[in-house]
């Protein structure tokens, strides 16, 4: 058989080759305007892969069918097919695509062209939103230059990423943008409550000429986001997105078992001979041979509280179409998150943590006249939360601040069918109604559920008014939104108990006795509402108008927000937060090479004193694009775009801080007072002074400068870099501490604006596309943000005599702590050293400190600025997507650097004697068997040590970090795409302890989660 095919083929396969007549063609391809040639455009034989590109002159060769048809496409300019009609030269002429010189972007109160912009200004692809991660803001750090993010915890619900435009520029007031979306403000928590499903764009405005029409809230950059709007279809759009996913701690605490922890005590106890009692060999022994649970418990209460994954769920619809009067966009997404917290089967109720959030979103526009035109957008989140009653930090910290040996987690349960009957574990001595609180007790004793819910509505209109002038239009916004929230926590207490000196009876019962008095164990009941409604309105006048080659444009706007609380609780938070504003823009550009633009903004706030109540914030830019001169031609088949721009302006803060009206003093009728009489039995009080009054308070003001490029090359390469500078002045803060007591303002906040903060970094994008030929395209995007802040100015004592601990000269955020050498060699060394008076006796295998000051003593003057900020200075990112015929795969590599933090909280046994012992701390610490004096950890103590404890070098560590961030591979066949995703995939870093990323303290808290999502994509129309 397989002969006679080979015969088959050999006879036939030449006649079906010479019955396809094949013809070489060649020819130049050229740019319409400048008839300069173009090199790397794409040329394929249309319904295959055979395909060529031409070369540096613009010049290609294809050797194709002679009546196929081929296809030219090219970055930036209009797609061609052509009939090759059996013609062996064919030059070709390609136009510059309108869309592409017509790309808009938004910006603040509007949209510009993209090439007109001349502020700094970022953009990312809404696709981008859609990852594994489980809220929105996780997703910005690496794909959007100028942003710096970090995510601290992986807990349902509170797993928002911090983040900063430009780093951080005040320690005082709001750090983080301004966010809006559809052009009205929103809160993070808002903004994580979105489906990336319901997003056309996302901006991010960075310098002051992008900012500055904000005034008062732009001084911290902002991100602008906008809701999808109907299409003019043929019929209406069905999206469908499902997806289920699994999420698994990124690490997970190692901690010592019950025999090494009792070792590890005795250790402890002979290393200070403190004369504690030590563990009896039997207990060890007994532990060790598992003997009896109950006698001689090991419980790790962390495998006990915790499970190994969490199981989500999402599902969103999206319905889109319209005509050419009115167009729609409905979306309804519910997203379902659960926690790793176990739950005890004998209650009626689930303590673990549960999320779920419906969110909806309804846009409808019309265009009721040629001139006309209005749109209404709603958008509705719903949250549901249910946790357990205790706080979950909480959970965390009775996992590891109880050690593993000293009572169970409950004795037999073999006759309880009651809750409420359990005999929980413990131990007579603690603080918790005489004894220690037991964590899994704590875990199961009660359940919180909270609901919220957001309303946003925003009605827009336009109507042109070229009647009165070509290119003027009214615009008009107006938006109410309201927020409620209302909880529910139901708790009970439980009983302890512990073995009494006859521990079993001959019958095999456990003798008890009940740890200090019995509690109340039926499920109490506490409820709380809170709530807040804001509104907004906007009117404006556009001006758009294009003269041959000079296009200008102008916009005056007013605003007004009204602030609420829905249930005030005193007289101050009844009076409503109210601001106005002005903000004017003028742009003016010559043939798309001369560009200019001036903004302004005027705010006015009640919450400052008269003559303070308003400020004015200008900025101007201008930029010039090199690469559309004439004397440019040469040179862009190489440098396609050349774009350079300046900007310098002043915007504000009035997120300072404090309470309502700064500016007023605060008296407490029934102050501090005093107490006489013969028997001492007479009390008389006054008022006192809680807040002295300033009326000059006002608003922070940032002064910001911006130098950017931007280039591309090959139609293939676009870089945009942008080197900035910004002064922040005016920052609030409490200056009572360094007024003098004789003054009388001790214990009285006085409050004035005189920090300052300088600024400075740079940020840039570098983003690649190139598509093969019809069946493969790659696009892939690099960003980088660098920013340095140096506090100048801050309320301080002069510091004269110890500068080393003035944070003047550092960045915000830089920890204090004590330079560490390493640990004492031996007694004789400690008795030769300056003396350590950090609390607790030091001796051979103690930390060792230097002395600063030279004063011979170690005390709190001999501490130093060490490290990075808190918040990194770097972050960095790569993402990368291909297409190859059906397929997909995209990922991001994303780190941050430049960051530290201090490790604490984890010392062994605790203040309180009952803290577990890390693994890591069991197996590399100085003892008598392993006397390193670089050991990971000094020499053991029974309760903290202060001269350990203290936050010093041998504490601090490296935040930097790699992550595969995300990573997605899909499949798409007809209308469906199946897809594969991941969150959180692999990490790079010098410190393996926990994810850097969640910061310092002790690693036990909840861990941010690595996400594995399984989905589907469909679309019907």
């Amino acid at each position: 058989m397989k002969k006679l095919l080979l015969t088959f083929a050999i006879v036939i396969v030449p006649y079906i080759m010479f019955g396809q007549n094949t013809i070489e063609i060649t020819g130049q391809i050229v740019e319409d305007a400048t008839g300069i040639p173009l090199p790397g455009v794409n040329i394929i034989e249309k319904g295959t892969t055979n395909g060529t590109m031409t070369d540096f002159d613009g010049n290609y060769t294809i050797e194709v069918p002679e009546d196929a048809t081929i296809v030219v496409s090219y970055i930036g300019y209009s797609t061609k097919e052509i009939k090759v009609d059996n013609r062996s030269e064919i030059d070709i002429v390609l136009e510059q695509d309108a869309d592409a010189l017509d790309e808009v972007v938004v910006v603040g109160y509007g949209e510009q062209k993209k090439i007109s912009i001349v502020g700094a200004v970022s953009t990312m692809e809404p696709e981008k939103l859609r990852t594994a991660s489980t809220n929105i803001s996780t997703s910005l750090a690496g794909n959007l230059s100028g942003i710096i993010a970090v995510q601290r915890t992986g807990q349902p619900g509170a797993d928002a990423a911090n983040f900063f435009i430009r780093g951080i520029s005040t320690f005082s007031g709001a750090q983080n943008p301004l966010i809006l979306l559809d052009g009205v403000e929103i809160s993070n928590g808002d903004l994580n409550g979105l489906s990336p499903e319901i997003i056309e764009s996302v901006s991010v405005l960075k310098d002051a000429t992008a900012t500055a029409v904000y005034g008062t809230r732009g001084a911290n950059g902002v991100l602008i986001v906008t809701t999808k709007t109907g299409k003019n279809f043929d019929k209406p759009r069905i999206y469908t997105r499902v997806q289920s996913q699994v999420t698994v701690p990124t690490e997970t605490p190692n901690f010592a078992d019950g025999v090494d922890y009792m070792k590890l005590y005795n250790e402890a106890v002979t290393n200070r001979s403190t004369g504690e009692i030590l563990y009896t060999q039997d207990k060890i022994q007994g532990t060790a041979e598992g003997r009896d649970k109950y006698l001689y418990p090991n419980v790790n209460w962390y495998d006990e509280m915790f499970k190994d994954a969490a199981y989500n769920q999402e599902a969103n619809v999206n319905i889109q179409g319209g005509g050419e009067k009115v167009g729609y966009f409905m979306s309804a997404t519910l997203n379902r998150q659960t926690g790793l917290l176990k739950n005890f089967d004998m209650n009626s109720y689930d303590n673990n943590i549960e999320v779920q959030k419906f969110t909806f979103q309804n846009n409808i526009d019309a265009q009721l006249s040629p001139t006309t035109k209005v749109a209404l957008k709603l958008n509705t989140q719903l949250r549901y939360y249910d946790g357990p009653s205790t706080s979950v930090q909480g959970i965390y910290n009775g996992a590891m601040n109880t050690n593993p040996v000293d009572f169970p987690m409950y004795y037999p349960l073999d006759s309880i069918t009651d809750p409420r009957d359990i005999q929980y574990g413990g131990k007579t001595g603690g603080a918790v109604n005489g004894g220690w609180p037991n964590p899994f007790a704590e875990l199961t004793r009660g359940y919180t559920s909270n609901f919220q819910s957001t309303v946003l509505a925003n009605f827009s209109g336009e109507q042109k008014l070229d009647f009165l002038l070509d290119g003027l239009a009214f615009k008009g916004l107006v938006s109410f939104k309201n927020w409620a929230n209302t909880n529910v926590v139901r708790t009970r207490g439980y009983n302890q108990y512990e073995l009494d000196g006859t521990p079993k009876s001959a019958d095999g019962s456990y003798n008890l006795s009940m740890v200090g008095q019995p509690q109340d164990l039926s499920l109490g009941t506490g409820t709380g509402t809170s709530g807040d409604r804001r509104f907004y309105f906007q009117p404006s006048l556009e001006y758009n108008q294009q003269f041959g080659k000079h296009s200008v444009s102008g916009l005056l706007l007013y605003n007004q927000t009204e602030f609420a609380v829905n249930n005030p609780d005193g007289l101050i938070s009844s009076l409503p937060e109210r601001r106005v504003g002005y903000a004017g823009r003028a742009t003016y550009d010559y043939d798309f090479r001369y560009l200019f633009e001036a903004n302004f903004g005027y705010n006015g706030s009640e919450n400052f004193a008269e003559g303070q109540r308003y400020g004015f914030f200008p900025s101007a830019a201008v930029g010039y694009v090199i690469s559309n001169e004439d004397y440019f031609k040469d040179l862009k088949d190489v440098i396609n775009m050349l774009k350079l721009r300046v900007s310098y302006g002043k915007v504000g803060n009035d997120r300072i801080g404090g309470a309502r009206f700064p500016y007023l003093s605060d008296i407490d009728l029934g102050g501090r007072g005093f107490t006489t009489g013969i028997e001492q039995n007479t009390s008389y009080s006054g008022p006192v002074y809680n807040q002295f009054a300033n009326r000059n308070i006002t608003w922070e003001t940032a002064n910001k400068l911006d130098i950017g490029l931007q280039i591309g090359l090959f139609n293939e390469f676009a870089l945009e870099i942008d080197l900035y500078h910004e002064k922040r002045e005016n920052i609030f803060v409490d200056i009572s501490s360094t007024i003098p007591t004789i003054f009388g303002t001790a214990g009285t906040n006085v409050y004035a604006n005189l920090g300052e903060v300088t600024n400075q970094g740079v940020d840039f994008s570098l983003d690649y596309n190139k598509q093969f030929n019809d069946n493969f395209q790659i696009t892939a995007k690099g960003t980088f943000t660098y920013a340095h802040n140096n506090v100048d100015v801050n309320n301080e004592p002069p510091f004269s005599e110890f500068p080393n601990l003035s944070a003047v000269g550092h960045p915000i955020g830089t920890l204090l702590g004590y330079k560490a050498e390493r640990l004492f060699i031996d007694q004789a060394e400690v008795d030769a050293s300056p003396v350590q008076q950090l609390g607790g006796f030091v001796s051979g295998g103690d930390i060792k400190y230097t002395d600063i000051n030279g004063d011979g003593i170690i005390n709190s003057d001999d501490r130093v600025r060490m490290g990075n900020p808190t918040t990194p200075e770097i972050v960095y990112g790569l993402s990368t997507s291909m297409y190859y015929k059906n397929w997909d795969m995209s990922f991001l590599l994303q780190g941050v650097a430049r960051t530290s933090f201090y490790v604490n909280g984890f010392h062994p046994f605790g203040s309180q004697g009952l803290r577990s012992v890390l693994q890591w701390v069991a197996d590399d610490h100085y003892s008598p068997t392993n006397p390193d004096i670089y050991a990971a950890y000094p020499k053991l103590s029974k309760l903290d040590n202060g001269n350990t404890t203290a936050n010093s070098s041998y504490w601090l560590r490296d935040g930097s970090f790699l992550k595969l961030r995300s990573a997605e591979i899909g499949y798409s066949y007809e209308q469906a795409r199946f897809f594969v995703s991941g969150y959180n995939l692999l990490r790079f870093s010098k410190f393996d302890k926990w994810d850097p990323e969640q910061g310092g303290g002790s690693g036990l808290s909840y861990p941010t989660q690595t996400i594995v999502n399984l989905g589907v994509q469909l679309r019907f129309n």
